[in-house]
């Protein structure tokens, strides 16, 4: 399972001290983009593809308050996939340096053409690339219905509360 380890800095903590939310989400997004990047898959490639991908939401779950001072590993695996790599959902849990879970999050995302600005599936080879991550033990294959909220996809719900 791919990991990365981070110190967690003073800028990363909130009034309360311990780490605020956006760190958490900053610290996946960074674990996210360095597997692709570690595995060919950076940014320019992702540019001469013309493919972006987009956050449609991520349900955060604390178990244990995360201080300065120690580490953290985020771990990344892969939760779901449409069939035509569009839809994708990664799962990430947070581990201290005894291993113990401090936070889990599941995100759903999206591709979308940076052109057109709409959603579109992946090329053969990106999608074979995220097919061989490590899965989750309850890895599906995302259908529309999946990716809808109250009858209606995360770019609709977007648009609205505009």
């Amino acid at each position: 399972m791919y990991t990365k380890e981070f110190e967690v800095r003073w800028s990363d903590v909130d009034a309360n001290r311990h780490l605020r939310n956006s760190a958490y989400i900053d610290f996946m997004s960074h674990t996210r983009m360095s597997f692709f990047l570690e595995k060919g898959f950076g940014q320019v490639q992702l540019a001469k593809m013309n493919l972006g991908p987009v956050a449609l939401h991520e349900h955060m779950y604390y178990f244990k308050e995360v201080f300065p001072g120690k580490p953290v590993r985020v771990s990344l695996q892969l939760k779901g996939i449409s069939e035509d790599g569009m839809f994708f959902e990664f799962l990430h849990n947070f581990y201290d340096t005894d291993g113990r879970n401090l936070a889990r999050c599941e995100m759903l995302g999206a591709w979308i053409d940076l052109s057109t600005r709409k959603l579109t599936q992946l090329p053969e080879d990106l999608f074979h690339f995220l097919e061989g991550l490590d899965h989750t033990h309850d890895f599906r294959i995302l259908t529309k219905e999946d990716t809808r909220k109250y009858g209606q996809t995360p770019v609709d719900l977007a648009l609205q509360d505009k």
